[in-house]
């Protein structure tokens, strides 16, 4: 059973996707900083400064007026985050537009990769063949004659 184990273990396949899954928690931190740090603050420009985050509704309990979602959640208040929940929607749509651009990115390099073996090599210019070279050796000898 040991033995099947590390069997199973080396194959390639597993080993791929542990690879696969150390650099995929690698990106999303690239990811997530450059949502939150490059992308949300533009779209903050862009939208008068709109963020989300902490709109939410009192469901019970007591908050002072104009409190943060983290005051109003460390007051005991029950609320209803719902602009967390949109920002995280909207976070959601640029990360994955993001990704598929990445992905867009690296199977057009991977297809130019591809198309590039798959490209007959340039064919050497082909010399006289026998039979050329020996006619021509036989009219250089008639022509001395």
């Amino acid at each position: 059973m040991v033995k099947e184990f590390k069997d199973f273990i080396a194959k390639g396949n597993v080993m791929d996707m542990a690879v696969g899954i150390i650099i995929g928690a690698a990106f999303t931190a690239i990811v997530t900083s450059l949502v939150g740090d490059l992308i949300n603050p533009i779209i903050g420009l862009v939208s008068g400064g709109a963020d989300f985050t902490n709109t939410y509704a009192v469901l019970a309990g007591e908050v002072p007026a104009g409190a943060s979602l983290d005051a109003a959640r460390e007051a005991g208040a029950s609320v209803f985050a719902y602009g967390a929940f949109i920002m995280a929607i909207i976070n959601f749509v640029i990360i994955a537009f993001v990704v598929f651009m990445l992905v867009k990115m690296v199977n057009r390099v991977k297809d130019a990769a591809e198309k590039e073996e798959e490209a007959p090599a340039a064919e050497e210019p082909k010399g006289p063949t026998a039979e050329e070279l020996l006619t021509e050796i036989r009219d250089a000898l008639k022509a001395k004659a």
